[in-house]
């Protein structure tokens, strides 16, 4: 095949994305204090974004060096299970942050790790399942006619994908907003308590809700394109179009070490000893929580 300069940006995004999760993957598995839910939460998600990464790397190497039927339903399936699992860990990160908010008095406890794995098997079994879905029969290698934007998924499993994808972002979206509804209220007591001025107050919402505003509108702009084209688009459209909004989707899973793992103070501490020891014991950290937003 003649080589597709943007088979080669999704190749490049995956090989950046793959060397960012794997950081994070190596420091929260290698570091025995790193077993908490949010920690495990994080894992997760870096687990997630580093198969995807090593998905779009496979999937360019094989279709240019090793072209099989058989191999590329395997890279599309790892490419669904992964993306399907980052966009669902997203979820239980946002959903642990609003739980360790809601239930501050009760968050440290053993329901907490119980619902943490609950989770955890609900977000890889799902994903699992629907990468295993083109392997198992479900694609559109005997009937081109049923194909969507992405060979070799079929336009309805494409479509269950991104009505999935809807889902989880409204959940999201609703659980952002009760948070951002209790940093105010917290954030309002306090100042009333300390007999802060409105000034300091208005300050700690602003930058609360800024956060929080970052980090749903990275989300957002990453994913709403590609999965509105997968609902509008069609097989018989230029391949510009998907790689166009497939591309932005794939930076998501860039940017979620940055915003979720390497912005927490205990992981930032794991790498400065790693990369420069003398300075882990100087280097001042804010302190982070589970629902630090």
């Amino acid at each position: 095949l003649a080589l597709n300069p943007w088979d080669v940006v999704l190749c490049i995004s995956g090989t950046i994305i793959s060397c960012e999760n794997a950081i994070v993957v190596v420091v929260i598995f290698y570091t025995p204090t790193f077993r908490a839910p949010m920690f495990l939460l994080i894992g997760s998600l870096a687990t997630a974004d580093l198969l995807a990464g090593l998905g779009l790397i496979l999937h360019f190497a094989f279709v240019y060096f090793i072209p099989s039927e058989a191999v590329s339903l395997l890279t599309v399936g790892l490419l669904v299970t992964s993306f399907t699992a980052s966009v669902s860990s997203l979820l239980t990160i946002t959903i642990d942050r609003y739980l360790s908010l809601y239930n501050a008095l009760t968050y440290y406890s053993e329901r907490t790790v119980t619902r943490t794995y609950i989770m955890l098997i609900l977000t890889w079994g799902a994903s699992i399942c629907y990468g295993l879905l083109p392997i198992m029969g479900w694609n559109c290698l005997k009937d081109p006619s049923a194909c969507s934007i992405v060979k070799p998924l079929t336009k309805n499993h494409l479509i269950i994908l991104s009505v999935s994808f809807f889902m989880v972002f409204a959940v999201m979206l609703q659980l952002y907003v009760q948070i951002c509804k209790i940093v105010c209220r917290h954030a309002h007591q306090i100042a009333v308590q300390r007999h802060f001025l409105a000034g300091s107050h208005y300050v700690t919402t602003r930058k609360g809700i800024a956060t929080l505003a970052v980090i749903l509108g990275a989300f957002a702009s990453c994913w709403l394109p590609f999965a509105i084209y997968c609902l509008l688009g069609d097989y018989s459209y230029p391949a510009l179009y998907t790689y166009v909004t497939l591309l932005p989707a794939t930076y998501n899973s860039m940017i979620n070490p940055v915003i979720y793992a390497f912005r927490n103070q205990e992981i930032q501490k794991v790498l400065w000893t790693v990369c420069c020891g003398c300075f882990s014991s100087t280097m001042p950290f804010r302190s982070r929580s589970p629902s630090d937003v």
